[in-house]
């Protein structure tokens, strides 16, 4: 199989979707071989800041000298960078013969696995075969029926800030969808979360509690906010003084004090990680589509945040660090989020609006986006086309002596991080 057929044969038809439930992954993986038995993880569910946490986790264990994978969903511009070992993604070559010895295993069974489930099949082969001493595995949705939730005992659960998405799979309460990322939670292995809403953080205490599980919560009060500007931010946490991360926004702190509480769980654990890597890992960290400065004249600010959450850390920001200006606002979202919600959050920072649409059949159609937005009484411009929105909404902040803030699409935002690269002079 060529690069070109093995994405095809992902994305096929037959395999298409994502249905909860580990009956198929666990076959699967038993007819491999269970190749994640012989790996150790820290396993990461929640609703935003999952990446975030993870990259800088993996970062930390990297420069502390461990061979580290890392499995992310969804991929921002290439599929290889679901899979990464020491920061490297997954070759083309390795991605091909993996995936056509699990394509073999899988085709013979009854019960078809979907696409979530034999990429993760993939991912955990891919780090078998290369000998990972950690990998920091991200889960796609939910945490309890998740495909990466087949692993037995992990090192460290991890949950981030819980949320209001996914609700048709995971519940319409922060109880509810709790109760599903809790699901990560194993009996005697320690849990680190995020400081919660009442609701979720009762949730959490009580799963812990029954699986005995140690837990810590982040402590957001003990973050010294110091040197903040596009160019990163410098913060104490702790006892950790002058940490200096490139990653943006307050929501990045909170993320970074969760990524150090549990580097230093890990340690309790026995795994060997000194200051110096703690620093390294956190400084070099870069994640994509997370309030990512693509360019400076005009400035164009990249977030992928897609729920009203994630777009409320990302107006934060703008405020932050791009006070007074005047912005642009370029949004594409899919339909089967509560965009007018976040629609609502994100006018406060917007001068104007170009509307377009991410390229994925869940996509909310621009025309339908743009009639929403022009309730709020503000100029807004149509633009299907990714590339023809991103030229517009640079031609409207040179106009205005603005800035740009694309937003409301991880799908959207890979669109937009290709156009930056392919072809920056010409935008």
């Amino acid at each position: 199989m060529n690069n070109e057929e093995t994405l095809e044969y992902i994305h096929t038809v037959n395999w298409r979707g994502s249905k909860l439930g580990l009956e198929r992954i666990t076959e699967l993986l038993s007819r491999m071989g269970n190749p994640q038995d012989g790996l150790r993880f820290v396993h990461v569910a929640g609703t935003n800041g999952k990446g975030s946490v993870s990259a800088m986790t993996a970062s930390v264990l990297k420069e502390a000298g461990y061979k580290t994978g890392l499995y992310i969903s969804p991929f921002i511009v290439r599929f290889n960078e679901r899979m990464q070992i020491n920061g490297e993604e997954i070759s083309d070559k390795e991605l091909c013969e993996t995936v056509e010895y699990v394509k073999n295993i899988a085709e013979a069974m009854e019960n078809l696995p979907t696409e979530f489930e034999i990429v993760c099949a993939v991912a955990m082969e891919y780090f078998k075969r290369n000998a990972c001493d950690i990998v920091v595995l991200e889960v796609g949705l939910g945490g309890r029926l998740d495909a990466t939730n087949v692993i037995k005992t992990p090192a460290v659960s991890v949950i981030t800030s819980i949320d209001f998405d996914h609700m048709r799979e995971l519940g319409n309460t922060l109880t509810e969808i709790a109760g599903e990322k809790c699901g990560i939670i194993k009996r005697g292995v320690p849990t680190v979360s995020y400081q919660q809403a009442d609701e979720a953080r009762a949730v959490i205490e009580r799963v812990a509690a029954e699986k005995n599980s140690a837990l810590v919560f982040c402590d957001f009060e003990r973050i010294n906010e110091k040197e903040s500007s596009l160019k990163g931010q410098l913060f104490d946490y702790k006892d950790r003084k002058d940490l200096f991360i490139k990653l943006l926004g307050k929501h990045q702190l909170k993320n970074a004090s969760l990524a150090l509480d549990t580097i230093d769980v890990l340690r309790a654990a026995g795994f060997s990680i000194d200051e110096d890597a703690v620093r390294r890992g956190l400084e070099k960290t870069v994640w994509q589509g997370r309030f990512q400065l693509l360019c400076e004249s005009p400035v164009f600010i990249l977030d992928g945040a897609h729920n009203p959450e994630g777009i409320a850390a990302a107006v934060a920001a703008a405020r932050e660090y791009l006070p007074e200006r005047d912005i642009t606002v370029l949004i594409g979202v899919l339909g089967d989020k509560d965009y007018e919600k976040m629609l609502g959050v994100v006018n406060g920072i917007a001068a104007r609006f170009v509307a377009s649409e991410p390229q994925s059949p869940r996509r909310l159609p621009c025309k339908e986006l743009a009639e929403l937005l022009r309730g709020f009484g503000k100029d807004v411009y149509e633009e299907q086309n990714v590339s023809y929105a991103v030229k517009r909404a640079i031609s409207l902040a040179r106009e205005h002596c603005g800035a740009v803030v694309s937003l409301g699409s991880l799908y959207m935002a890979g669109e937009v991080l290709s156009c930056f690269k392919g072809a920056q002079d010409e935008l």
